[in-house]
């Protein structure tokens, strides 16, 4: 690839990854509750869908997927819903998902419920293949071979991505060491349960 296309891809893709989103408002979620280690399992979720996006985006297969917006129905409510309901139950200081309010250990969260959580919301969100849409053919130099091109700048996406979440990741560990040490587990379970009913009304309403 040309490397004044990668020159203004690069910082254009990190501005846009480093700005509040769903799948950055849940990595500083699950970051609070679950701890950075654990979220790289969601992360890792967050990750294939990212590349599918960006990957259908690239050949053609998003344009469509706009069309039909019923294909994003089920996806978008079944996984908002789901995300509300942890919310809930974070907010109440239950299930998995939550801190403990007797102990300072984490609860055994499964990994491939958080792997699911951040495949649903990458693979959801409409305002994501729009973006790829919009952001990766002018990227694209159709004299090249289109699969090189795409490869480089899918890879350069997961990583600028991967980083932004461990960044959001540790503030929200941050902010738990923070509460956690006055003594309000029952506050940051509250600010995190709100913060994914937030991420689920805004994955099944966006």
């Amino acid at each position: 690839m040309k490397l004044s296309l990668l020159s203004v891809f690069l910082p254009t893709f990190l501005f846009v990854s480093l700005t509040p989103g769903m799948c950055m408002t849940l990595s500083m979620v699950l970051g609070m509750t679950q701890g950075v280690r654990r979220t790289l399992w969601m992360m890792a979720g967050e990750l294939v869908g990212v590349g599918l996006v960006a990957a259908a985006a690239g050949i053609g297969v998003a344009a469509l997927m706009l069309r039909q917006p019923e294909l994003f129905a089920l996806f978008k409510w079944v996984g908002g819903a789901y995300l509300g309901y942890l919310g809930v139950m974070m907010w109440r200081s239950r299930g998995r998902m939550a801190i403990s309010v007797e102990t300072v250990d984490l609860p055994p969260a499964s990994r491939s419920q958080l792997a699911l959580q951040g495949f649903v919301t990458a693979v959801a969100n409409p305002k994501g293949w729009a973006f790829f849409v919009a952001l990766l053919p002018p990227f694209l130099d159709a004299s090249r071979a289109l699969p090189g091109q795409l490869l480089v700048l899918i890879m350069l996406i997961l990583v600028i991505e991967f980083l932004c979440l461990l960044l959001y990741a540790a503030g929200g560990r941050g902010l738990r060491r923070l509460l956690g040490e006055s003594g309000n587990v029952r506050l940051l379970n509250r600010i995190a349960g709100s913060l994914m009913v937030g991420v689920g009304l805004w994955l099944a309403l966006g």
